[in-house]
């Protein structure tokens, strides 16, 4: 069975995107990105919502015109093999290769989902992961914290839920950027 997982990068104090909707603090260095290309190796499905996916879609074409074997390149190798799932009910058509659509979250699916997949499954965006959360589905928080407090935005995590969490690693980047991941209790 594989697991659930919440990766998410943050402002010091936990949005993903600062009042203004902008996230150009939370991109990573190419330590950092490095480090992520080997968490998402194994991903083979991705679950998102229409936001983080529309945002996400720019991988689906960043290293066809010039590959260079940067650390971005092999991003975009990785996204581009991984399934993914885009929870909306307004967008019409996926703009990426291995993506479907589902109009609704359904944590009895999503579970069935997770419970048959023989790779993980990562869920991103605030707000779809908010759905899992309070469903008990979610396995394991990734949590990247960036150098910088942007005063307010997206949260990060859902407010009104409690969950107990074991740290299992943590690691702080030359550029500032500080990673953790936990399990979280049943």
């Amino acid at each position: 069975m594989a697991q659930l997982i919440y990766t998410v990068i943050t402002s010091l104090d936990g949005y993903v995107a600062d009042a203004g909707g902008g996230f150009d603090w939370a991109a990573p260095d190419e330590e950092v990105h490095s480090f992520v290309n080997d968490l998402e190796r194994p991903v083979g499905t991705y679950l998102y919502g229409r936001k983080l996916y529309e945002t996400m879609v720019y991988w689906e074409t960043a290293s066809a015109a010039d590959p260079d074997g940067s650390v971005t390149d092999d991003f975009a190798v990785i996204w581009q093999a991984a399934e993914k799932i885009v929870y909306s009910t307004t967008l019409e058509q996926p703009a990426s290769r291995r993506t479907s659509i589902e109009r609704s979250f359904a944590p009895d699916a999503v579970s069935a989902l997770v419970a048959a997949a023989e790779a993980v499954v990562e869920i991103g965006g605030p707000h779809l992961a908010a759905h899992a959360l309070r469903a008990g589905l979610v396995d394991e928080i990734r949590l990247f914290r960036a150098p910088a407090i942007v005063g307010g935005g997206t949260a990060a995590l859902p407010s009104g839920i409690r969950l107990d969490l074991t740290l299992h690693e943590s690691r702080r980047f030359a550029g500032g950027t500080t990673y953790a991941r936990y399990t979280v209790g049943r």
